[in-house]
């Protein structure tokens, strides 16, 4: 069994940074895929970046630029770096891996305008 926990949300106001963490636990050997989701309240959950276990990375367009994910494999943690922040970036923020069904509590980010 994997979990994860999100870590490092907050509040901040419009074009401010945060640092979110995801630490793995469990099995975790055979992860190839990390994803950063969010869902805002009412809305669906959708992938935002992920990183691949060779370091390939990817981001939807809405936070090109803006978002870096990177991982430190020592830790089992990914990181997911936001600089300039917007109001349509608030949201709960989860890591998960493709095919695990279950979530964790995830990091609530709020971005105020």
């Amino acid at each position: 069994q994997v979990q994860f926990v999100e870590s490092g949300g907050g509040l901040v106001q419009a074009g401010g940074s945060l640092r979110l963490s995801c630490t793995a636990s469990g099995s975790t050997l055979r992860i190839n895929v990390i994803g950063w989701y969010r869902q805002a309240p009412g809305k669906q959950r959708a992938l935002v970046a992920s990183i691949r276990s060779g370091g390939t990375t990817y981001y939807v367009d809405s936070v090109k630029g803006r978002f870096t994910i990177s991982r430190d494999n020592a830790k089992n943690t990914v990181y997911l770096q936001m600089n300039n922040l917007k109001p349509e970036d608030t949201a709960a923020y989860y890591c998960n891996t493709p095919g695990l069904g279950d979530w964790g509590q995830g990091a609530q980010v709020t971005v105020s305008s």
